[in-house]
């Protein structure tokens, strides 16, 4: 994991016959600007070579806080640092935890079915439809049977989803289920839940990961976690806990000020942001990003977890009774 301090940026174009070709890329280093910048060099240096050798590759690096290129790290500004772990401001100025080897899981809940039912509804419909064209002699109407079929289909995918999860105890019973099969082969694991306005966070204590580690991809896939978090957690070689309430949810209308909030920022808008930033702050200390439920499994707690298990639920208000946002 890294989250560097400094930030730099560097072009370089070269003409060929016919063409030019332009390449731009960042640069970053913990050290200073200047390293920073040499990085940024390097990297818009070899880039080129690559690709007057004929290489595709994007000319242009992206500028994104968290969701960034391959091998680029999270451009998030520095709140305070922990050890290894570090807590950034992400892009809509909630304060999020990174850290390279304690494993959080987001599972967020959602109403809709997944393909595969969705597929099956259809599927039966359409056989339906079929047999009942054939009964009446009048194949001219499976056209109708089927388009009815595809209509139908993702209501009734809908409907048997929702009935499927009431009568397993509701969005978080049937998580809870998925977490439970995982423990029953994986009983040295010790799973601990905590509610977010979403879904769940799940916070696995027994041991330290890699963001790499198969064990880690296993585990995602059992639980149901979030797909997009899951491939930031291997882009950016670490695991993210948001810590402070999202903007929209307390009452905050406006974004986080200059637009993107991607860090650094220049030095003539550094009081537009600190001054939202004081706002936000100060409405985010009545609300609290998770809720702290139960710990599932075998209820261990590996010494390199405990000091980021603690500093987790300090500041995200877990313990709390604040209300979620």
């Amino acid at each position: 994991m890294i989250v560097p301090q400094f930030w730099a940026e560097a072009r370089l174009r070269q003409r060929e016959p016919g063409r030019q070709i332009s390449v731009h890329r960042y640069g970053w280093s913990d050290t200073s600007q200047a390293a920073a910048q040499a990085h940024a060099e390097s990297r818009a240096a070899e880039a080129l070579k690559r690709l007057l050798a004929g290489e595709k590759l994007e000319r242009r690096e992206a500028k994104r806080a968290y969701n960034g290129a391959e091998g680029v790290p999270i451009r998030e500004e520095i709140v305070e640092r922990h050890g290894a772990s570090i807590i950034t401001r992400n892009a809509y100025g909630a304060r999020c935890l990174n850290t390279p080897d304690v494993l959080f899981a987001d599972i967020d809940f959602s109403d809709a079915p997944g393909w595969r039912l969705s597929l099956i509804c259809f599927v039966l419909l359409a056989l339906l439809a079929a047999s009942h064209d054939l009964s009446r002699h009048s194949p001219g109407s499976f056209a109708l049977g089927l388009f009815a079929a595809a209509v139908l289909a993702q209501p009734c995918a809908r409907g048997l989803w929702l009935g499927y999860r009431r009568l397993c105890g509701g969005a978080q019973g049937l998580a809870e289920r998925r977490l439970r099969r995982f423990l029953a082969r994986h009983p040295q694991w010790s799973l601990r839940l905590y509610r977010t306005p979403a879904g769940l966070r799940v916070l696995a204590t027994q041991q330290t990961f890699a963001a790499d580690d198969p064990q880690v991809a296993a585990f995602f896939e059992a639980i149901g976690s979030d797909p997009l978090y899951v491939r930031m957690c291997l882009r950016q070689r670490c695991f993210r806990a948001r810590l402070s309430a999202k903007p929209w949810r307390i009452g905050i209308g406006r974004h986080l000020r200059p637009r993107p909030g991607v860090w650094p920022v220049a030095a003539e808008h550094l009081p537009q942001r600190a001054a939202w930033i004081e706002d936000y702050e100060r409405r985010a200390r009545d609300y609290a990003a998770c809720r702290y439920l139960k710990t599932l499994g075998s209820e261990c707690t590996h010494p390199q977890v405990q000091p980021v298990l603690a500093l987790h639920d300090r500041m995200s208000g877990a313990l709390s009774a604040r209300a979620l946002a």
